[in-house]
């Protein structure tokens, strides 16, 4: 059971998370889709932990038929721009000015914005990929999302001016009756099936990526989580090793946490000011 629980109103707050980095000053990070919604990318869930909206797509769908792949890339086509055009919050900032004092030797995240290493962190296991990069499952060259946007943009000229509520990771919520008859974008090198550089849901976290993480996790000191209701295991197995190892475990979040009964300090405050006071507070130390 979390030994103690802070909420904006408490005073506490701040003290009490600066005096466990004191205690335990190297931190694996462990971050989620809370921390880019001040950039503006919306989360997958709620404060409950509960989906915000329909799931997001699976591998199998994506895999299985040719109108999973016309939906994926339409909604793909009107959300990326969001990520695209998104820029690192003070909660990025905060974590690389963390990394530079060596508080924070390696950051591993959920997201797949890449907004961390633009705030200047260079330590970064993207444990589910990046958006900015797509994937030829025939004969694995690599493009940029960029270059397929591009490539969407001009087979799909009907979409140019359509808008649809932004979701996670590029993301919209459209609603197209004439999707059926939306251009799939196909391998520029081979003619091939075109895969984000993302892990799907139904998907397994590459194990080279989990074992370098794993590896981070021993030679920390304790775990922070940040911006994640670790609803999905492959974030929250760090949590369960990090028990069995005895390394303490703290999470910024505002809503429910999958791991609220493993840690020894929660606080529900807006991940952006909690680190940001976090990082002077040890610039002063």
């Amino acid at each position: 059971m979390t030994d103690l629980q802070l909420t904006p109103t408490d005073s506490p707050m701040h003290d009490a998370l600066h005096a466990f980095v004191q205690r335990y000053p190297r931190l694996f990070v462990l971050t989620g889709a809370g921390i880019s919604t001040d950039s503006g990318i919306p989360g997958y869930r709620d404060d409950n932990g509960d989906w915000k909206r329909s799931p997001p797509i699976t591998l199998q769908e994506f895999l299985g038929s040719v109108a999973s792949r016309q939906r994926y890339w339409a909604r793909s086509m009107i959300g990326w721009p969001v990520v695209a055009d998104a820029q690192p919050n003070p909660a990025h900032r905060a974590l690389a000015r963390l990394e530079a004092a060596q508080h924070v030797p390696t950051l591993v995240t959920q997201n797949v914005d890449g907004l961390h290493q633009r705030a200047g962190s260079s330590e970064v296991i993207e444990l589910h990929g990046s958006i900015g990069g797509v994937t030829c499952l025939d004969c694995h060259t690599e493009h940029t999302r960029a270059a397929i946007q591009r490539t969407l943009e001009a087979d799909n000229p009907a979409l140019l001016d359509a808008t649809a509520e932004p979701a996670a990771d590029g993301d919209a919520h459209l609603e197209w009756d004439a999707v059926h008859t939306f251009r799939i974008p196909a391998c520029p090198n081979c003619g091939g099936l075109l895969k984000p550089a993302v892990v799907f849901f139904g998907e397994g976290v590459p194990p080279a990526r989990v074992e370098a993480a794993s590896h981070a996790l021993d030679a920390a000191d304790a775990m922070l989580v940040v911006g994640s209701s670790l609803m999905v295991y492959s974030g929250y197995r760090f949590c369960v090793w990090a028990g069995k190892l005895g390394k303490p475990i703290a999470a910024i979040n505002l809503g429910r946490t999958r791991a609220d009964p493993l840690l020894a300090l929660k606080v529900a405050a807006p991940c952006a000011d909690t680190l940001t006071a976090l990082a002077a507070r040890l610039a002063l130390d």
